[in-house]
């Protein structure tokens, strides 16, 4: 009977730990693949964002953990399945505030609360030719939050990230070589 109890507290805890650590999975399981641009932003940088907008800056003092990965998402079956792979992410352990379908584009913002309180959001992006997700983890007012996902200024911040790290072009490839005199 003991065993039986323990094995199955076990269980509970391994699935409860395995949804929370879906993003690391899905961060882990896509950051190696072709065309994909993954940044997990560490605490020290979190101010740089911040300076984007004075909304930012609020959401941003608050956040712990913040990451950002945009990927191809060229054919209808890769489509299909990252939005799978994003539905069953946030499925029950995270409460829908957003969401607009149109075919197989998608733009949904979900988070995940601790009493009165928003811990995690994660916003995901797909147009059909890129996909995108924005994670936060901290502690956010839920009033805010419901704000910034109606003005979609958390689309605005996907965008920030990528300029404030310069990420938007490789060196090398969109500028002029100088042409080499001998």
């Amino acid at each position: 009977m003991i065993k039986r109890t323990l094995l199955l507290l076990s269980l509970v805890l391994v699935s409860s730990c395995g949804s929370y650590n879906s993003i690391d999975s899905f961060y882990e399981a896509h950051k190696n693949d072709d065309q994909v641009t993954a940044v997990r932003v560490p605490r020290f940088m979190l101010s740089l964002l911040g300076n984007i907008s004075p909304e930012m800056n609020s959401l941003i003092g608050n956040t712990k953990d913040l990451r950002y990965m945009q990927f191809p998402s060229t054919t209808p079956e890769r489509t299909t399945f990252l939005n799978n792979q994003m539905n069953s992410m946030t499925g029950s352990s995270f409460i829908e505030v957003y969401r607009k379908n149109d075919n197989q584009k998608r733009n949904v913002v979900s988070i995940r609360e601790k009493r009165d309180a928003v811990k995690e959001i994660l916003i995901y992006n797909n147009n059909t030719a890129r996909g995108s997700f924005l994670y936060f983890n901290g502690n956010f007012d839920p009033v805010k939050v419901r704000e910034m996902a109606k003005n979609e200024d958390f689309q605005k911040l996907g965008e920030g990230i990528i300029n404030q790290f310069n990420m938007g072009s490789t060196p090398g490839i969109n500028e002029q070589e100088e042409p080499n005199e001998n």
